[in-house]
């Protein structure tokens, strides 16, 4: 494929991410229910990110699936990780406006009576410190996507790097449900960040189960 005909295909994967992600951030602002605003934001973000990263763990289970070739990097899931890691550090930046005026006391607590801070060790701190890692594993992964990172890594260890995205994964369902629980959320988003997980984890045991029975009769 000619440099000019691959522009021209990644530039319509960002015209329609664009347009989808727009579409869905004002859907969740104006649908979640709360009259703060940098808090319906920080909803928006972090389950529009949620709802990218899972585009990207869903299309090489759909080409195993199809039987279509799977490369070592699809421009599409590369340009649904760049989208899912801008509104993901989005989410991060407004976050934590949300609960606490100081961003040191999401992960530092006073001592009352003292004048210093010790690590949280409740539940607060704790999805916060995922949290924290989580970006700092998106962040890395948006650092990586793109060629010249490709080419100065190598295949196999760029490849391992971008196995990342699945610790990122696991990080946000535990982030993500440790939020359910803090902010006591309603049953209704409580489903929505289920099945949001659970697709992509069928989608890949299904291709992982696929992969598997292709190989055996190898």
């Amino acid at each position: 494929m000619s440099k000019t005909s691959r522009l021209g295909i990644r530039t319509k994967h960002h015209t329609i991410l664009l347009a989808i992600t727009c579409a869905l951030l004002l859907l969740f602002v104006v649908f979640v229910p709360g009259d703060d605003r940098t808090y319906l934001w920080s909803m928006a973000t972090g389950y529009v990110s949620i709802i990218l990263l899972a585009v990207t763990l869903l299309i090489g289970p759909i080409n195993i699936y199809a039987k279509k070739h799977n490369p070592l990097s699809s421009d599409l899931r590369r340009d649904a990780g760049i989208w899912c890691g801008l509104v993901g550090l989005a989410h991060i930046v407004i976050g934590i406006q949300v609960h606490m005026g100081n961003i040191w006391l999401y992960f530092f607590k006073a001592i009352e009576g003292e004048d210093r801070f010790v690590f949280r060790q409740d539940i607060f701190g704790s999805a916060n410190y995922v949290g924290l890692f989580a970006g700092l594993i998106l962040l890395a992964l948006l650092v990586l996507s793109n060629d010249v990172s490709l080419e100065w890594l190598k295949a196999k260890r760029w490849k391992n790097l971008q196995r990342l995205n699945y610790m990122l994964f696991l990080l946000i369902i535990i982030h993500g449900i440790l939020y359910q629980i803090i902010e006591k959320r309603s049953a209704t988003i409580v489903l929505l960040f289920v099945i949001i997980m659970l697709i992509p984890l069928v989608g890949q045991s299904t291709g992982f189960f696929i992969t598997k029975e292709s190989s055996k009769k190898r």
